[in-house]
């Protein structure tokens, strides 16, 4: 069950401190997430986060693939 209340300024200063951290932080979004032991703020915040990451992946991969796409047609020309 997410706790409910205020995150501290603290709190927050260690929370994105730590997200700088490759590798951790992803597992830290997963464990604020849905390990249901977190702030409920935090949680949202941690899904939020979670949610835009795939997003960037995916467009990323998309876009990728058309720059792939046209430098390789300009190439048979």
């Amino acid at each position: 069950m997410a706790k409910t209340g205020t995150v501290t300024l603290g709190e927050w200063i260690v929370t994105m401190l730590l997200m700088v951290i490759p590798i951790v932080n992803l597992v830290l979004l997963v464990i604020w997430g849905f390990g249901g032991n977190a702030n409920e703020s935090k949680a949202n915040w941690a899904k939020a986060t979670l949610i835009f990451i795939v997003i960037s992946f995916v467009l990323s991969l998309v876009m990728g693939s058309a720059l792939a796409g046209i430098f390789a047609s300009m190439g048979r020309g």
